[in-house]
């Protein structure tokens, strides 16, 4: 099997390799925050941090481009860290095995961590290749994109010099993106009380699995099952049916993953079993045609469990089921002003028991209008309150609002152009980007967003094109070379 660093452009994918063996889980990023230090202090690259984590490394401005603006390069080390269930694979220790098929590069069983870190590589190429023409050069890296937007909520003022940012984080090749929107987490907290299993009770899981999953902001709109919705509407139906209680529900991962798999422990009395058996034919049957085509590998499995020894008491029962059924999860609204753009959407993201009695069901709804996402997000909050849940929200994130009069847009597509005989598209994202936060720090910043081609992000079907990712590199580099002047 070839190895991804004997492609070319060498240096750059030599990079994404050893970024691979490093691990970097979001708020875990201490492992890749030493190798990107040690990496400035072996080529002799002034660098420095901040007091959440993130990094700043600088390079001079090649032999006659001293008169160019400093361009930001920006990306997030972190990564999303989802694998399959029968996939054995710390996160915190494990490099990614990455490998080449066809066009594409792919991981074993895990996302590959091309979000962000084909950004990442591009940067440490840039910094470390004095063959390259451009200007000054910052190389900005965040921590706790995927979780948290930690990094960007805590960058200060000054702390880097530049007015003209690339962020190095999209995933379409051929698109220039310059607006994204803005988002939030939506968390409700079920307490219960365990009882005795019922008496002649007998045991089953359910089971989701096989889904494609994805980016709740760049694949929502896809109409990709949601493996939570799939569990909640087989248990809810055989709880009105038979008298079937819950011990366990565990679905989904990620807030900004649309989940793959899910599975629920319950009970039932076992002269109910053949009748039970009989509705979840009935069930996956109908599951499977509904959404065929866009889940083509859908399983849903029913198999026997050991008796777990207490469940929940079948108020609250009811009333979990109920909210998580009546939860709205996918497009709330499309843009009216750019065609194909979501505007509004929620993602009922994960359902789990934890510790104290509780069960906690992370939701996040994101939109391009802040009163559009405030109102989804009351919404959510309203549908599990009635369910007597606690819920709270996390502060959010700004949207970055389009400058279509920007100048390192009309760079960038020139330069495109240029390269490839053909114009790109220019465009907003539904996916929350840093940007936002960016511009709130610093408000004169002239953005643009590009990146190559990555599909099945946030999931462990998650792969890198590799052509695209020639054509991104080739674009970062006729961007630097064509920076502004200085006024």
């Amino acid at each position: 099997m070839d190895s991804i660093s004997h492609l070319e452009p060498k240096l750059l994918w030599t990079y994404f390799d050893q970024i691979c063996q490093v691990p970097r889980p979001s708020k875990q990023e201490d492992q890749i925050r030493a190798f990107l230090i040690d990496f400035a202090k072996k080529n002799k690259l002034e660098y420095k941090t901040d007091k959440v984590g993130n990094i700043l490394i600088k390079k001079p401005a090649s032999p006659g481009m001293e008169n160019r603006k400093t361009l930001i390069l920006q990306s997030h080390m972190d990564m999303v860290c989802e694998k399959n269930s029968d996939v054995q694979h710390n996160f915190e220790k494990d490099p990614i095995q990455a490998y080449i098929d066809g066009n594409w590069i792919k991981a074993k069983g895990t996302t590959l961590g091309a979000d962000d870190g084909i950004g990442v590589a591009a940067q440490m190429a840039v910094l470390t290749d004095n063959s390259l023409v451009h200007g000054p050069v910052e190389c900005l890296f965040t921590v706790d994109e995927e979780t948290g937007l930690t990094g960007a909520f805590a960058l200060e003022k000054g702390f880097f010099e530049g007015d003209i940012l690339l962020n190095l984080d999209s995933e379409d090749e051929g698109e220039i993106f310059i607006g994204c929107a803005g988002g939030n987490d939506s968390i409700a907290v079920f307490e219960y009380t365990p009882k005795k299993l019922p008496l002649k009770h007998i045991a089953f899981e359910i089971f989701v699995k096989g889904l494609r999953g994805g980016h709740s902001g760049d694949d929502i709109q896809k109409g990709l099952g949601n493996a939570n919705k799939i569990v909640n509407r087989f248990l809810w139906n055989i709880t009105r049916k038979f008298d079937a209680r819950l011990a366990l529900f565990d679905g989904g991962n990620l807030r900004n993953a649309i989940p793959r798999e899910a599975r629920a422990i319950f009970t039932i009395h076992s002269d109910d079993y053949e009748s039970c058996k009989l509705y979840f034919d009935r069930f996956c049957t109908a599951v499977k045609e509904e959404i065929h085509i866009s889940e083509p590998n859908l399983e849903i499995l029913l198999r026997s469990s050991d008796q777990p020894d207490l469940v929940i008491n079948k108020k609250t029962q009811a009333r979990l089921l109920n909210a998580l059924y009546a939860c709205p999860h996918g497009v709330i609204e499309w843009s009216r002003d750019i065609i194909g753009l979501v505007e509004t959407s929620t993602n009922l993201a994960s359902v789990k028991f934890v510790e104290n009695n509780q069960i906690k069901v992370t939701t996040s709804q994101r939109s391009s209008l802040e009163t559009a996402r405030e109102d989804i997000s009351d919404r959510v909050q309203a549908i599990f309150e009635t369910a007597k849940a606690n819920v709270t929200r996390t502060a959010g994130y700004p949207g970055w609002k389009p400058n279509t009069n920007s100048a390192i847009l009309a760079i960038t597509t020139s330069s495109y152009s240029k390269l490839f005989g053909a114009k790109p598209v220019v465009r907003a994202i539904h996916a929350g980007l840093e940007c936002g936060l960016f511009l709130e720090k610093y408000p004169m910043l002239d953005m643009v967003s590009f990146g190559p081609t990555i599909r099945g992000a946030h999931s462990p079907d998650e792969r890198l094109d590799i052509e695209s990712t020639q054509k991104f590199w080739k674009l970062l580099l006729s961007v630097m070379e064509n920076a502004p002047v200085k006024n």
